[in-house]
Formats: structure tokens, sequence, C-alpha cells
């Protein structure tokens, strides 16, 4: 297995300001609180070029700023270099090009068996998370450029459910404004959202990336007005863009709750409102959310708890009931020891019984063997005084 033998939190030590500051924006510290808040865990998703590294970088860049420095958390294996610190790298834990020579795969099936390996990995994640949830208000978590690789793949799955079972989630998908002035393409990225929002099932934020280059306002005009949108797509006349109006319809639900910011990885701009978006997403997932994976856990506790009485009462019906009754004294034990059962080979039938069943009941055995004795000692007594008369003829 293509691993490393270090720890999966090396680069941990080249993490400047590792420790809790004053100046958090929105966590007191003082010594007096028993009450600690947890970190925000973000996790940064979007189409490939979308600008998810960059952005990362930003985040991390504007958070030391504001005297608060986020654990940082590289998921891509394949990146060569990334221009933040990170606190757990997987390339760290994963050889990413091994993994492709030793599983004959190719790039994509690279990245997806090189998280599958991390995620076995994952708990000692969970843990290094947990020794610095105090130190740190938010943990930021960059995904491969494949979004699909980390969406719908058994490891993304593992990853994401683990964070949000521990800490507050909130979904960051990013998404690329310049390359969505085509409508066909803005409900394209709309639908990637809206299956990834339905499949996390957490707080969801969309931040619209490059800002720099085009404005957003557009697509939030799209996104609030259907009038506005039909008649973008009415410049379209290929048969995609009748699909992508019957979609709009079906969207525009999806689209009342959805928090939108847009933002710029290269000058910055647009973060403030983006981690005022993010406060709101946590308490979000504090009254909706965390109750609900409070009662799936529960519900799966109550499941495997069943099970197991399940199995116990299937066993206690196999071996049968158990007496509870105190054993008798020795003068109230049965007659017969265990040598009699040893004796008559666990046959407690008395002897008439074996009687009856022999086959040579009616013969009379004392009166036989007399008759065979007296028979034998006539035909011993006439051998014998032949033997006496031939002797006698011999000297005459």
């Amino acid at each position: 297995m293509a691993t490393a033998s270090g720890s999966a939190d090396a680069g941990n030590v080249n993490s400047p300001n590792d420790g809790g500051e004053d100046g958090n924006p929105t966590q007191t510290s003082s010594p007096g609180n028993d009450q600690k808040q947890k970190p925000v865990c973000l996790i940064v998703l979007g189409m490939a070029g979308s600008g998810k590294t960059t952005f990362v970088q930003r985040l991390t860049s504007y958070l030391h700023t504001k005297k608060s420095p986020p654990y940082v958390i590289n998921l891509d294996p394949a990146v060569h270099e990334v221009p933040f610190p990170a606190n757990i790298d997987i390339r760290d834990t994963v050889n990413y090009k091994e993994v492709m020579k030793q599983y004959g795969l190719g790039p994509n099936g690279g990245i997806v068996t090189s998280l599958n390996l991390f995620a076995t990995r994952f708990d000692q994640v969970m843990t290094f998370i947990e020794k610095k949830q105090y130190n740190h208000q938010y943990v930021l978590i960059d995904t491969p450029g494949q979004i699909e690789v980390f969406t719908w793949s058994a490891s993304g799955t593992i990853i994401t459910e683990s964070l949000a079972s521990s800490f507050p989630c909130v979904v960051v998908y990013v998404m690329d404004t310049s390359r969505s002035v085509n409508p066909v393409t803005f409900m394209s990225n709309m639908l990637y959202a809206c299956s990834i929002l339905y499949k996390t099932k957490l707080p969801f934020i969309v931040a619209m990336n490059k800002t720099d280059i085009i404005d957003h306002s557009f697509a939030v005009e799209w996104m609030q007005d259907f009038e506005v949108f039909q008649d973008a797509l009415n410049q379209e006349t290929s048969y995609v863009s009748n699909l992508t109006r019957s979609m709009s319809l079906v969207l525009d639900e999806f689209y009342t709750n959805l928090r939108v910011v847009g933002v710029s990885a290269v000058t910055g701009s647009g973060l403030d409102e983006l981690f005022v978006q993010v406060a709101d997403a946590a308490k979000e997932y504090e009254t909706d959310y965390r109750p609900e994976y409070e009662r799936l856990h529960k519900e799966l506790a109550d499941a495997q708890n069943k099970k197991q009485q399940e199995q116990l009462e299937r066993l206690r019906k196999d071996m049968g009931a158990v007496s509870m009754k105190t054993p008798q004294r020795a003068e109230e034990a049965d007659v017969l020891g265990p040598s009699n059962l040893i004796f008559n080979r666990g046959n407690l039938d008395n002897e008439e019984e074996e009687e009856e069943d022999s086959d040579t009941d009616d013969i009379d055995h004392k009166v036989t063997e007399e008759s065979k004795e007296g028979e034998a000692f006539g035909n011993f007594l006439t051998e014998r005084r032949e033997v006496v008369q031939v002797r006698n003829r011999k000297p005459q």
C-alpha cells in the first residue's frame, strides 16, 4: 500500500499562530467560559477550475489578518503545491503516483483510490481536530478538483458525515461566475449545487467566485426573477435550452432559501459578507441539522440494541429454559448414582424388560448345560475304555 510512514499531522508544526489569540471576530475566549464553542468546518466544493484552492488560500489569509488562524486540511492528492499552510495534507499519507502505478489506474481513479485509502485513517484526523478544536474557530477543507470524486464516492460521504457528526459543518460551493454568463451553463451549476445540497443535508452557501472579472448581479437576478432568466434563454435555440427552461421551474423553490455571496479569491472582496452567511449557517446547523443527526444516531443505536436483544433471545431459545431453583440435597437425590448410569450405558430400564426382549427366554439354560456335560463325560469314558483294551491286547 502506497502510504508514507509519517504522521498525517506532519504539517502541523509549519502552521503559523497555531494557538488561539485575542481578537477573535465572533468567539470570546475568557478563562471562565466552561462552554467553549467548537470550530465551524467549511467544506469547499466546486467544479474544476472554479478557483477552490485559491479561494481557500484567500480565506486562510483573511482569517490570519483577523487574528483567528484556521485549521486547514488538504484532500487533493494530485496537487503539486498548495498556496497555504496545511495542518493536515493527504499527500503526507498517500502517494498519488504510487497508487496509480500499483493499481494500474488513471488520474481520476488514482484520486478516488487515494481518498479511499485516506478515509480509512480519518479517525486519526478527527483526533487531531479535536485536540486543536478550542485553538481554532474555523476548519477549512480543500477538496479535489474533480468534484464528482468527492461528492459521489464512498470516501467523500465518510469524511463529510464524520465531520458533521462532531462539528458544525457548512458546505461552500464555489461557482465560476465568468463561465456562468451562459444560462445553460448557469443552470448546470445550479443543478449540481442542488444535488450536493440534498446529498450532504448540510447548510449550503454558493460563493460566486471571480467577481473581479464580472459582477455576479446578473446571476442573482436570474435566481430571483424567473422572467428575466426566461428572456435570456429565449436567445438560445438548442434543445438544451428547452430542458433548461423546464428545469428552471423546478429550481425556483431551491433558490428561495439559498445563500448566495459574490467573492473574489484574487482581491478578497466579499469575504466579510461570506463570514456573516457562515455564522448564520452555523446557527442553522445547531437548530436544524444537529438535532436531525442526533436523532439518526439515536435510531441507529436503538436498532443495534434491538438486534442484540433479538440475538440474545434467539440464543436463549436455542439453549432451552435454564432452571433457577436451588439444587436438591443429597438425601433427596435419586438413588441411581452416576456409576449406575455408566454400567447401564445410560439405560435406566430394569432387567425384567431386558429378559423380555431376549430371544432365548423359553429355554432352561441349567438343564441344557447338564445334558451337554453328561454326554461329553460318556464319550470320554468310552474313549478311555477302548484305549485300555488296546493296551491289554499288545502283550499277548
